[in-house]
C-alpha cells in the first residue's frame, strides 16, 4: 500500500477563512479540486483544519518484456525480432488426435508398442517381428494416404495438430516481425501480418491464423476474421505495394465470421475492398491454402498470381456439410457433396484454379510440420523469380487473366481419352442402335404400308406417328451401318481426323477453309466409291431404300394434312367475312327490299344487286390473296380442251407401250425383277437399271415431240386468255403437270 501524508494548506486572501485544501480534495465530482464552484465558501467560520491521506492500490502482475526481454537470446530460430512475437512454443505437446480412418493404423501402432513391451520384459529377441510390424505399418499408412477421398481430405485439413500460419512463418524465415492494427480501432488476432527474409529477399506476409489449443482458438476466433482482419491485410498491402515488398498469403479458415457485429461494421464490403485492390497491386502476389479455404473469407487474400495449395488442403464456395444440407437435407451426406463439389488440390489443379500442389508428409502436415514449411518456402521461391522477371504490365495481366480463363469453355474440342473413361455414360436410346434384325426391320415396314394403304382407301390420313417413329428407327440403323461400313472400308480413323478438323476450324473461324472443304470431298468420294465392297452393303441399300419410301410417303401425307388445313383456313376466313357486321347489314336489308318489290321491273335494285355482288367477290379474293390463292373464272370451253389434249397424251403413251420392242422389253423388266427377289446380286441390278432406263427413255421421246409440245404451248395460251390473269391457272398447271408427270412412268 502506498501513502502520502500533507499539511494543510492556506489560500490567500479572502478564502482563506473559508475553506482548506482537505475541503476541496473531499469531494470527487470535479475533475481538478473536487468541488463544485458553488460549494466554495461554505465553509463556517472557525472550521478546524486537519490532516488528509491519499492511498492507491499498486496492481501485481507479470512484467512486461516487450519490446525486448532483459536477456534476448541471439540465436533464437527465426532471428532476435521474434522476441517481439507473442507467440511462443506450447509449453505441452498437443495431445495426438486420431481421425476415424486411421484407426486401422492405430491397431498396428498399438501391436508395435506390446511387442517393444513384452521384448523389454522378457529380454527376448522380437527384433524380427517389430520390423516386420513397421513395415507394414509404413505400407498401411502409404496406401492410406496416397488413396484418400475427399472427406477424408477434408478432415486432415481440419486436423487440430495441423500447422498454423506462424508455425510456417517461423521455420521459413530467417527474420520475421509481426505488424499490428488496422488504424480503425481493432487489431484482429485471426488475421496476422507481418515483414519477413526469405534467402535474403523482404517479403509482406499475411494469413489466417488458427489457435492450437482451445485457449488460442478462442483468442483467435477459431481462424475467421473479422472486417478489422481484412482491412489490417488490406493496410498491410498498400505498404507492401508503396516500398515493392511481394506477398505472401497463407489461408486457412473456414469462413469470414458472420455475426452481426461484423454485419454491421461491413464485412462484405470489407472483402470487396480486398478483391479490388489485390488486382491493383504491382507486385508480385502468392498465396498458399495450407488447410480449408472457406468461400470469400479466404477469396479476400486471395486473389494472386499463383495459387497453390498443400496436397491435404481444400478450397470451397461452400463446406461440404452445408453443401449436403441444402442439396440432401442433411449433414450426413457430406462425403458425396466433397466428392461432387471438386475441392481438394488435385481436382482444382485440373481445373486451373490452382496452380500446383505442395506435397506433405505421409500422415498430413502435422506429421512434420517442419519438413511441410521447407517445401513451402521451396515452392515460395521458385514462383517468386518466375514472377519478380515480368514487368508491371505483364504482372497485373497474368493475374487478370488466371481469374478471367476459370470457367470458360471451347465446343468441338476433342475429350482427353483419360477424361473420357470417368464420365457419365450416355443414355440408350430407345430402340438399340444396330440390333434389329433385317427380317424384323422387314416385317414392320410393310407392316407400316399395309396402315398407310388402308388409310388411303377410307381417306382417314396416313397414321403420321407411326411413320415417324419408323423413319427416325431407319435413320439410327443407318448411321450404325455406315458407321460399320467405315470400319469396313478402314476409313474410321481419316473420318475421325477430318471431324476434329471441322471441329477446331468452327472454333476459331465459325467456317470451313476451303482445304479442309476438298477434304471432305475426298473422303466422300473415296467412301461413296469403296461402299459397295463393304461387307454389310446389302444390308445398307435396303435400309435407304426403305428410308427414302417413307420418306416420300410422309411427303405426301404432309402435303394432304397442309391441303386439309388450307381448306379450314380459308372456311374460317369466309366464315368471318360472311358474319362481318357491315356486310352482313347489307344483305339482310337487300333481302328485304327484294321480297317487297319486284327485281324486275325495278332497274335501281337490280343495280344495287350487282354492286352488293361485286363488293362480296372482291371480298373473297382479298380472303383467299391473304392465303397465297387466286381466284380464276371457270371455263368449260377451256376444260374441255385440256381434258381432250390429256386424252391425246394418254394414248400416245398406250400407242408406245404396246409397241413389240417396248412390250419386250417390260416383259423381260419384269422376269429380271422376280429373278432377283428381295436381295438381287450386282449383276441384277445393272440389268434392271439399264431396262428402266431405256423404257423411260423410249415414253420421253414419245410425247415430246414436236407437234404435241406446239398443242400444248397453243392450249396454254389459250387458258391464260381466257382467264385473263398474268398468273398460271390451275387447268394450265395441270397440262404441265401431266406431261411431266406421264414422262416419268415406267
Amino acid at each position: 500500500m502506498a501513502s502520502m501524508t500533507c499539511s494543510p494548506v492556506s489560500f490567500p486572501g479572502n478564502l482563506a477563512s473559508k475553506s482548506t485544501a482537505s475541503d476541496l480534495l473531499g469531494s470527487s465530482s470535479n475533475g481538478v479540486c473536487g468541488v463544485p464552484l458553488k460549494a466554495l465558501g461554505r465553509a463556517q467560520l472557525g472550521a478546524k483544519r486537519r490532516d488528509f491521506t491519499v492511498s492507491a492500490k499498486v496492481r501485481k502482475g507479470k512484467k512486461h518484456e516487450y519490446p525486448w526481454p532483459e536477456d534476448p537470446d541471439l540465436n533464437v530460430k527465426g532471428g532476435v525480432l521474434t522476441h517481439l512475437s507473442p507467440f511462443k512454443p506450447l509449453k505441452e505437446k498437443p495431445k495426438p488426435v486420431t481421425l476415424d480412418f486411421e484407426k486401422p493404423l492405430m491397431d498396428l501402432q498399438k501391436k508395435i508398442i506390446d511387442v517393444q513391451k513384452m521384448a523389454n520384459e522378457t529380454g527376448l529377441d522380437f527384433s524380427d517381428q517389430i520390423i516386420s510390424l513397421e513395415n507394414k505399418y509404413q505400407q498401411a499408412l502409404k496406401d492410406l494416404y496416397t488413396h484418400l477421398t475427399p472427406i477424408q481430405r477434408v478432415n486432415i485439413a481440419r486436423h487440430p495438430n495441423r500447422p498454423t500460419f506462424l508455425d510456417h512463418v517461423f521455420n521459413i524465415t530467417e527474420k520475421f516481425v509481426e505488424l499490428h492494427g488496422d488504424r480503425a480501432g481493432y487489431d484482429d488476432p485471426a488475421v496476422v501480418t507481418g515483414l519477413g527474409t526469405i534467402n535474403g529477399r523482404s517479403y509482406m506476409f499475411m494469413g489466417h491464423q488458427k489457435g492450437r489449443n482451445t485457449k488460442e482458438n478462442i483468442q483467435r476466433n477459431f481462424g475467421m476474421p473479422t472486417p478489422h482482419g481484412y482491412r489490417k491485410a488490406l493496410r498491410m498491402m498498400y505498404y507492401a505495394d508503396h516500398h515493392g515488398f511481394p506477398i505472401v498469403t497463407f489461408i486457412d479458415t473456414p469462413g469470414a465470421y458472420a455475426d452481426l457485429k461484423s454485419e454491421e461494421l461491413g464485412q462484405g464490403e470489407a472483402i470487396a475492398q480486398n478483391l479490388r485492390t489485390m488486382f491493383g497491386l504491382k507486385v508480385p502476389i502468392v498465396s498458399i491454402v495450407m488447410g480449408e479455404g472457406g468461400s470469400g473469407g479466404a477469396l479476400a487474400i486471395g486473389c494472386a498470381n499463383k495459387l497453390l495449395m498443400l496436397e491435404n488442403a481444400v478450397f470451397y464456395v461452400a463446406s461440404p456439410e452445408a453443401c449436403a444440407a441444402i442439396l440432401w437435407k442433411t449433414a450426413k451426406a457430406s462425403p458425396k457433396a466433397a466428392e461432387k463439389l471438386k475441392i481438394t488440390a488435385t481436382e482444382l489443379t485440373k481445373l486451373q484454379i490452382c496452380d500446383g500442389v505442395i506435397p506433405e508428409p505421409l500422415g498430413g502436415a502435422h506429421a512434420d510440420s517442419y519438413w511441410t514449411s521447407q517445401q513451402i518456402k521451396t515452392a515460395i521461391t521458385e514462383s517468386m523469380d518466375e514472377l519478380v522477371k515480368m514487368d508491371t504490365e505483364t504482372l497485373l495481366k497474368h493475374r487478370a487473366q488466371k481469374f478471367r480463363k476459370l470457367g470458360g469453355f471451347q465446343e468441338g474440342i476433342p475429350i482427353d481419352p483419360k477424361r473420357k473413361v470417368n464420365m457419365k455414360k450416355k443414355e440408350e436410346p430407345i430402340v438399340p442402335i444396330g440390333k434389329t434384325s433385317e427380317v424384323e426391320l422387314r416385317d414392320e415396314v410393310e407392316k407400316l404400308k399395309q396402315q398407310i394403304l388402308e388409310a388411303s382407301k377410307s381417306s382417314v390420313g396416313a397414321p403420321q406417328t407411326g411413320l415417324k417413329e419408323m423413319i427416325e428407327k431407319l435413320k439410327r440403323e443407318l448411321d450404325y451401318e455406315y458407321d460399320e461400313a467405315a470400319k469396313a472400308l478402314g476409313m474410321e480413323e481419316k473420318i475421325l481426323m477430318v471431324r476434329e478438323e471441322i471441329g477446331k476450324a468452327r472454333n476459331v473461324n465459325d467456317h470451313l477453309t476451303p482445304a479442309i472443304k476438298e477434304k471432305i470431298e475426298q473422303l466422300k468420294d473415296e467412301f461413296d466409291k469403296n461402299l459397295a465392297s463393304a461387307t454389310n452393303y446389302p444390308s445398307l441399300k435396303y435400309k435407304l431404300d426403305m428410308l427414302k419410301e417413307l420418306s416420300k410417303a410422309s411427303n405426301i401425307s404432309n402435303k394432304s394434312t397442309n391441303k386439309d388445313e388450307l381448306k379450314l383456313d380459308i372456311n374460317k376466313r369466309f366464315k368471318e367475312l360472311v358474319d362481318r357486321p357491315d356486310l352482313k347489314q347489307k344483305i339482310e336489308t337487300l333481302k328485304a327490299e327484294i321480297a317487297n318489290s319486284d327485281i324486275g321491273s325495278n332497274p335501281e335494285l337490280k343495280e344495287k344487286v350487282l354492286q352488293l355482288n361485286a363488293e362480296l367477290e372482291s371480298e373473297f379474293k382479298g380472303v383467299l390473296k391473304s392465303v397465297g390463292l387466286q381466284l380464276v373464272p371457270s371455263d368449260s370451253e377451256a376444260k374441255a380442251k385440256i381434258n381432250a389434249f390429256n386424252e391425246e397424251v394418254h394414248m400416245i403413251i398406250d400407242d408406245v407401250v404396246s409397241s413389240s420392242d417396248l412390250k419386250d422389253k417390260i416383259e423381260l423388266l419384269k422376269a429380271e425383277v422376280a429373278k432377283a427377289g428381295d436381295t438381287p446380286d450386282e449383276d441384277s441390278k445393272n440389268k434392271i437399271r439399264a431396262l428402266e432406263a431405256e423404257i423411260k427413255q423410249a415414253i420421253a421421246e414419245a410425247i415430246s415431240s414436236p407437234e404435241l409440245k406446239e398443242k400444248q404451248e397453243k392450249l396454254a395460251a389459250e387458258v391464260l386468255e381466257a382467264t385473263k390473269t398474268v398468273e398460271s391457272t390451275e387447268d394450265e398447271l395441270k397440262v404441265k403437270v401431266n406431261l411431266e408427270s406421264n414422262s416419268s412412268l415406267v
